[in-house]
């Protein structure tokens, strides 16, 4: 039953994850008024919070439940899963400390800087290559 619940917690912090992140990138635009600034902040908190729920739940399927350990650590393909899923947490810092630094700005709006939104679609790509990644890792491909 822990198993099945980890599993689940994962695939809904996915959702959620990928859902924050489609929302964000819709939401932003060259100039963002005070309270839309906020709203961009809140549904980033909620993007990173979904981050740690998939990382959180993903370590414990890796090291506590489900299949051995030794099933993902051999696999080249969890590797690169694991290296793409990093590589997109260091991708949203910017965005993440951007948004935070203006979200209380007295400023009436903010202009935001065009390599954010470009941060985010290089986000979404790696996002859609994950699943693939993990369908490949489950099918037994790189282990050999």
């Amino acid at each position: 039953m822990l198993e099945l619940s980890v599993r689940y917690l994962h695939f809904m912090g996915i959702l959620v994850l990928v859902s924050m992140l489609v929302v964000e990138h819709l939401l932003l635009k060259g100039e963002l008024l005070a309270e839309e600034l906020r709203r961009v902040a809140r549904v980033d908190a909620i993007y990173g919070i979904s981050a740690l729920v998939v990382l959180a739940t993903g370590l414990t399927m890796w090291l506590l439940v489900g299949k051995p350990a030794g099933f993902y650590t051999a696999n080249p393909v969890f590797h690169a899963k694991v290296t793409l899923f990093i590589l997109l947490a260091l991708l949203s810092i910017y965005p993440t400390l951007f948004l935070t630094r203006h979200r209380r700005s007295a400023s009436a709006s903010v202009s935001v800087p065009r390599l954010i939104p470009v941060l985010l679609r290089i986000e979404l790509f790696g996002i859609i290559v994950i699943p693939l990644l993990a369908v490949l890792m489950a099918r037994g491909v790189g282990l050999g």
